[in-house]
């Protein structure tokens, strides 16, 4: 009974516009207040919730992807991409989604990159012959790679609440899917591009020289070897990884390209401390959740279900992926893992699933609802940038989304995939 409240309360302030932090929060202390629990619990939770070592590196991570969006790194990025992929049908398509996944090992945040990577080439594919509802269906897509490839905000969320699982395994096990994701939607928007003949359409008046543009992009390429170089060789933990990389990133806009200015760092460190603190308030509060669903015993009897409904492994996954994928429609990867896996991790560990793999799984689900409409986040920040409506992209990213599909079946079948690569590592 008290569970039902619980998420019945939950659901009905989200409807009611209540902020997800808070909503958790209430719904969570209503909870406890119901079975008489003491309400010290709250202000223990909350604090407990963020009082954890890795999340320092959240605000730190956000800010580098505020000091690289304003340094240029994108457009600089883009100018190399396009001269090595050249112009024809689908290059410029294939260029966002390169350098979504490049800015994905700088910021980790996938509406970030969808603002950085659609302002700078909304324009340049518009004039090129892409439609517009087009372009914001590429940008949306490819910006979902980001909390795939690491570093990602949404990885070192379920390393810090999953017993066993480490930061810098989670982050290795991405790597290759969120490779695979992004060679799957390349794969679709060419298809796309060639059956409706988009792209190659703008006129060049000069050819992009590599070695000019590749020199001029090498700072922001060097930014995640920067990151997870350091991280390989023992010369930083993953917190200390965030910080230097906010130290390269103000080293290169001030001091190499020179865009940067106090203003701009004023600004930045603003932005930065509201979206950090937005992000951990909440953790904070789905703390008090989480406690919640545990303490009071609501949290088994429905992995039991799950597990006992006989779909098998195979049949479990599917059904968490399609439950996953709608919800990720609307909520972010934070919210949907401090809400949920207190319900997943024991459904994984009934099965006896490696839980670095399995958080992969949840994260490339997650991604696929994060630019599936009605409530796609990354489309909805792409779209804003293109001037169209969300609906005016569903019959492109329909197809996305399908190549998505296929990258994470192919995790699903092959684990090694996302394990290769920790275990050579040795971090797995």
């Amino acid at each position: 009974m008290i569970g039902t409240i619980l998420f019945t309360g939950f659901v009905v302030l989200l409807l009611a516009g209540v902020p997800i932090g808070v909503a958790l929060g209430l719904a969570g202390t209503f909870a406890i207040l119901l079975a008489d629990q003491s309400i010290l619990a709250v202000p223990t939770n909350v604090y407990a919730g963020i009082a954890k070592y890795p999340l320092i590196a959240i605000p730190m991570f956000v800010l580098v992807g505020s000091v690289f969006d304003r340094t240029g790194v994108a457009l600089r990025l883009v100018r190399f991409a396009s001269a090595i992929v050249g112009a024809g049908r689908g290059a410029l398509a294939s260029v966002a989604v390169l350098v979504a996944m490049v800015i994905g090992g700088i910021s980790g945040s996938g509406p970030a990159t969808s603002a950085a990577v659609g302002q700078v080439v909304t324009r340049s594919m518009s004039e090129d012959g892409y439609p517009r509802p087009f372009i914001a269906a590429t940008v949306g897509a490819a910006a979902a790679t980001d909390i795939l490839i690491p570093p990602s905000i949404a990885f070192i969320v379920y390393a810090v609440l999953v017993p066993g699982v480490s930061v810098p395994a989670i982050f290795m096990a991405g790597m290759f899917p969120g490779i695979l994701a992004g060679v799957a939607i390349i794969i679709a928007i060419v298809a796309l591009s060639f059956i409706h003949n988009f792209g190659g359409q703008a006129r060049r008046e000069e050819a992009l020289s590599v070695w000019r543009t590749f020199r001029e992009a090498i700072w922001g390429l060097l930014a995640p070897v920067v990151i997870l170089g350091g991280m390989r060789i023992g010369a930083f933990t993953p917190t200390e990884a965030a910080v230097m990389a906010v130290f390269y990133g103000l080293f290169v806009g001030f001091v190499i390209y020179r865009t940067l200015t106090l203003r701009d760092l004023y600004e930045m460190l603003v932005e930065a401390g509201e979206l950090s603190a937005v992000i951990l308030i909440v953790i904070a509060l789905a703390s008090v959740f989480a406690w919640s669903t545990s303490t009071l015993g609501i949290v088994q009897p429905i992995a039991t279900w799950i597990v006992g409904l006989g779909l098998g492994e195979y049949g479990t996954i599917a059904l968490l992926m399609l439950a996953l994928i709608v919800i990720g429609m609307f909520l972010d990867g934070v919210s949907i893992f401090l809400i949920l896996l207190p319900v997943l991790i024991p459904i994984a560990q009934a099965f006896h699933w490696d839980l670095t793999w399995f958080g992969v799984l949840l994260t490339m689900k997650i991604a696929i609802g994060q630019f599936t409409p009605p409530m796609a986040v990354n489309l909805m920040v792409s779209c804003r940038i293109a001037g169209v409506t969300m609906e005016s992209t569903i019959p492109w990213v329909v197809w996305m989304v399908l190549a998505m599909f296929v990258s994470l079946a192919l995790v699903v079948v092959f684990p090694e995939i996302a394990l290769w690569l920790p275990r050579v590592m040795g971090v797995l």
